[in-house]
């Protein structure tokens, strides 16, 4: 888990999951370029790490930002070892037979093209370099359905199979990518949800949720970081192509099922 001398770049780094992933790497040594559409975010959390880190504010559905916040990378630090393309949004919770088509482009658009526009322009730097590591942030909601989000599971089991053919494509030169699948972890994202399904008592979708999980917790943020750190890391030079799951047991036993 030696970054020293590498350079990572994080998308929807200025908060829940990229913000933990971000300090995580400057934790370990690497120079970090914190890239979020929300420009205030993005810079507190280049702030945090310090000198070392470089705010770069970007709308990952447009390829000039993109394009803008790799050449920023090149330029500042000269190379980009490690991709965590997280970015991501969770639009609305209603069923496919109402869902509006304008949030399930908005959807679609953050969570898949922003995603293929990371591939798109960083993989041809990590190509020049022989070398290279690229986590997707995908979901466990691209394993299995969810009631109710037809936009963002579609978009996750996208990112899922984006990672497959990219893994495919890039790894005889020495460049590995791979995806996580995060389950319920405490961030702004699943707290949206919650109010969404439950407006008067978001708190109690997470103990009802918890209750069916067999950790009986939601995640952290720091704790899927670690994932996204070990993946990007020499410790997993031999694995591409892959998706993990962190989910506190979500996917492994229905969650409503008592647990004894």
């Amino acid at each position: 888990m030696d970054f020293n001398g590498k350079v990572a770049v994080v998308t929807g780094g200025g908060n829940g999951i990229g913000r933990a992933v971000a300090l995580g790497f400057a934790r370990h040594g690497a120079r970090v370029v914190v890239v979020d559409r929300d420009a205030e975010g993005a810079a507190a959390v280049a702030a945090e790490i310090g000198q070392a880190a470089l705010a770069c504010p970007a709308d990952v559905t447009r390829s000039a930002d993109v394009q803008r916040y790799v050449q920023a990378a090149l330029d500042r630090f000269g190379s980009i070892d490690c991709f965590h393309n997280n970015a991501g949004i969770e639009g609305k919770v209603a069923p496919t037979a109402e869902y509006d088509e304008a949030v399930f482009d908005a959807v679609m658009g953050v969570n898949v093209k922003g995603v293929f526009l990371g591939l798109r322009h960083v993989l041809p730097v990590m190509l020049r370099q022989q070398r290279g590591a690229v986590v997707n942030t995908a979901s466990i909601a691209g394993l299995v359905g969810t009631v109710g989000m037809p936009a963002y599971v579609a978009s996750k089991h996208a990112v899922i199979g984006l990672t497959k053919v990219a893994a495919g494509e890039v790894g005889p030169q020495g460049v590995r990518v791979n995806a996580i699948c995060p389950g319920p972890i405490s961030t702004r994202m699943v707290q949206d949800i919650a109010r969404q399904v439950s407006p008067n008592n978001p708190e109690g979708v997470e103990e009802r949720y918890s209750a069916g999980l067999p950790l009986r917790r939601y995640g952290t943020a720091e704790e899927v970081a670690n994932l996204v750190l070990f993946l990007c890391s020499d410790l997993a030079s031999n694995i591409t192509g892959a998706q993990y799951v962190v989910d506190g047991g979500r996917t492994a036993v229905p969650v409503g099922i008592s647990q004894r």
